[in-house]
């Protein structure tokens, strides 16, 4: 890799998940302070529970369910992914996210409408929301991300080059609240640290805090 060229960090998300959305932000972050090319990917918790909706609590497995709120603003960011390019997925994070998160306005009709016009895209992606008709294309992208790293995580899922230059995926980082300049470039320069490392799969303790939006 020549000196100028960008490390490229794939990144899976789920617009529903406040975990992936701290994740995503950092990674805004670590854009800032090193040369890094995030490209984003849909991946569902629909689709990664849907085997296993009798072992989730009630008012999860409901959202996880067909129809269910997890599935619509999957399908309009797959939706704007096929037709308007990969571009697209980013901004429309983004301002999926602001809306559901930052804003709490919650995963409504109106959160993802308005969504759409932030980001600048057709109103009438809102009507994937509802429709399978890309579920292929999104099981592919989910499908992408969960080959790399294993069935036994969730959202997000972060890829970076190993060692000999080979994806290493990981479930995370996860961490609250987005971590700024310095602290973003350390915690980048740690990720890549450890899948330098031939056999490091996983550090992990209890969560203390919830997600801090800011």
């Amino acid at each position: 890799m020549s000196e100028t060229a960008k490390t490229p960090a794939d990144f899976w998300f789920d617009p529903l998940c406040p975990w992936a959305w701290m994740t995503s932000r950092w990674m805004l972050e670590v854009e800032k302070v090193r040369p890094v090319e995030v490209r984003w990917h849909v991946m569902s918790l629909a689709v990664l529970n849907e085997d296993k909706l009798d072992q989730l609590p009630e008012e999860y497995a409901e959202n996880m369910r067909p129809g269910g709120k997890a599935w619509g603003p999957v399908r309009v960011v797959i939706a704007a992914q096929q037709l308007h390019g990969d571009e697209a997925v980013g901004r429309l994070y983004t301002a999926l996210g602001t809306r559901f998160h930052n804003e709490g306005l919650g995963v409504t009709t109106e959160s993802i409408a308005a969504a759409l016009d932030d980001a600048g895209l057709p109103a009438e992606l809102i009507e994937y929301a509802g429709k399978d008709t890309y579920d292929a294309q999104l099981r592919a992208s989910h499908k992408a991300g969960i080959d790399l790293v294993g069935q036994e995580v969730g959202t997000p899922v972060i890829a970076v080059p190993g060692a000999d230059g080979e994806r290493i995926a990981f479930f995370g980082p996860v961490v609250t609240p987005a971590p700024k300049g310095e602290q973003a470039a350390k915690l980048w320069d740690g990720t890549l640290m450890v899948a330098s490392i031939p056999g490091f799969y996983e550090i992990k303790r209890t969560r203390t805090q919830p997600p801090l939006f800011d």
